[in-house]
């Protein structure tokens, strides 16, 4: 199962460091990413998954708000693999 959250962050130095250092460290691997720039800040999209059924994707972005110079700005639901639906 992956979520994706959506972050900004500033432009410091060791900014994009200490944010996949802080996803690592909450036992999420990091499955994809993308980053671009936006002036003074950067977007960052993350898709991560657990590395076990007791790892919480909303809990890791409680602990990404309280990160210095990072703002979580959406957070998409879980990607399963499959899509549900009548095929036409």
């Amino acid at each position: 199962m992956t979520d994706t959250i959506h972050i900004t962050i500033d432009r410091a130095d060791g900014s994009l460091q200490r944010l996949i250092g802080l996803v690592e460290r909450r036992g999420f691997h990091i499955d994809g990413m993308s980053l671009s720039d936006e002036g003074a800040m950067r977007r960052v999209s993350m898709q991560v998954r657990g590395r076990d059924a007791g790892r919480c994707a909303d809990n890791l972005g409680r602990q990404i708000d309280k990160l210095h110079g990072a703002t979580r700005v959406g957070f998409a639901a879980a990607t399963y693999g499959f899509q549900t639906g009548a095929a036409a």
